[in-house]
């Protein structure tokens, strides 16, 4: 079974692939979708997710390899820019290390490739349980299902139909590979050999370890240059996190002018 991808944008322009966060599908990237119209773009469903919920198991490695066959026969020329965000930028690292003639350039926002605080404890049986006492008693609970919305994902309310739907169809499987392949992803070898421009972001508040996982990429790539993102306004970790639907015109403009060469906008400065 191929993944679901859905198709926007001109036959001759040049192609995005959107890849999007642990749980999610490709609605995530619906403002961008809408912002970015001289792009052809390709937005897939990862493995055990969205409309891809029954390709299985989820694998960083294989999903990487499953975007490079889809870049090889859908995008535009046999070549893509890459955009992920956080599990979505983890395949989009893994992509890299392993087939960089595919990628034009790379945006790569919250790419954790460090543990966790905790994470020695993310065992199989633990995160299975997890799943069956925080999701399985509360698949039809609206109450439930906003608030892991809202203060587990930061995302916007307007999105709360697709959110519930991605939130049902998640199955313990998923939530379980989706949770030990995100944090047991480190850096995989052939980075040092990518010349891809890559662009690699993080939130001001999220954690040091992702912090410190921009500043690990950035000093192995040798194209890529690391920033954190300084929103205005107030934002919770989680928004922060998932700027792509809480500060869209932001995040579109940003990937905009990396895509184009431009100069990146003011609220991105420097990681150190």
């Amino acid at each position: 079974m191929a993944l679901y991808v859905e198709e926007t944008g001109s036959a001759s322009a040049p192609t995005i692939i959107f890849l999007h966060g642990g749980g999610g599908a490709g609605w995530m990237w619906q403002p961008q979708i809408e912002q970015l119209d001289e792009y052809h773009c390709l937005v897939p469903d990862l493995p055990e997710q969205g409309r891809s919920v029954n390709e299985k198991p989820f694998r960083i490695q294989d999903s990487a390899a499953q975007i490079a066959d889809l870049i090889r026969t859908r995008a535009h020329h046999g070549k893509a820019h890459v955009v992920g965000l956080s599990e979505g930028a983890q395949v989009a690292v893994a992509l890299l290390a392993s087939a960089p003639e595919l990628v034009d350039h790379a945006v790569l926002s919250s790419a954790l490739v460090r543990p966790l605080p905790g994470a020695k404890m993310m065992t199989p049986g633990l995160i299975g349980l997890t799943y069956r006492l925080s999701v399985t008693p509360f698949k039809n609970s609206e109450w439930w299902i906003r608030l892991n919305m809202k203060y587990a994902a930061g995302v916007p309310d307007k999105y709360y139909p697709q959110f519930s739907t991605s939130f049902k169809e998640l199955t313990e499987s998923g939530f379980t590979n989706l949770m030990i392949e995100n944090q047991r992803f480190r850096p995989p070898q052939g980075l040092e050999r990518v010349r891809v421009p890559t662009l690699i972001v993080v939130g001001k508040k999220e954690y040091p370890a992702m912090h410190q996982s921009a500043r690990d990429l950035a000093a192995v790539i040798p194209a890529a240059q690391a920033y954190q993102v300084v929103h205005d306004g107030k934002m919770t970790l989680a928004e922060e996190h998932n700027w792509n639907m809480t500060a869209p015109e932001l995040f579109t403009k940003t990937a905009r002018a990396w895509l184009s060469g431009q100069a990146l906008p003011k609220q991105l400065h420097p990681l150190v």
